[in-house]
């Protein structure tokens, strides 16, 4: 059973991380890709800008893949986050997890991302095409301010 947790400031690679998680024991391997998007609220989105602090959120990565573990039957979880400038199409992460069947993987990934959403300090700030632009929180963050 494998863990790979990246937060890194380059283009994240598909077929690297689905590799990683590949398994000739597993028949499912789950992916969940966000991808950036264009609008906001009306707002026209140039790009988008994420921090964080590297080792607080990849701390917090491997807890989700713990939780995932004492959950479902899994076999290799990949998670990868990017920080830094993210333009308008691009991934700004991926989660691939592998299971013996297809169930357990499904349930996990879907897991994955709203825990990952929810207690992972990671922080995004949009660029509008007028040049403004705005620090956003996740709506799961359990930080959020009411």
């Amino acid at each position: 059973m494998e863990n790979h947790v990246e937060v890194r400031e380059n283009k994240l690679d598909l077929e690297k991380i689905t590799s990683t998680v590949t398994s000739p024991s597993c028949g499912a391997v789950s992916v969940f890709i966000v991808y950036q998007r264009n609008n906001f609220d009306g707002k026209r989105v140039k790009t988008l800008e994420y921090e964080a602090y590297i080792p607080m959120a990849k701390k917090k990565m491997f807890e989700v893949c713990q939780q995932i573990r004492d959950k479902w039957e899994v076999e290799k979880i990949a998670m990868e986050h990017r920080i830094g400038l993210v333009p308008v199409t691009e991934a700004s992460i991926i989660i691939a997890i592998s299971s013996p069947h297809r169930k357990e993987s499904l349930e996990a990934v879907q897991y994955a991302i709203d825990t990952v959403k929810a207690i992972v300090p990671v922080w995004k700030k949009e660029i509008y095409e007028d040049e403004s632009s705005q620090w956003k929180e996740n709506k799961e963050c359990y930080w959020k301010s009411s």
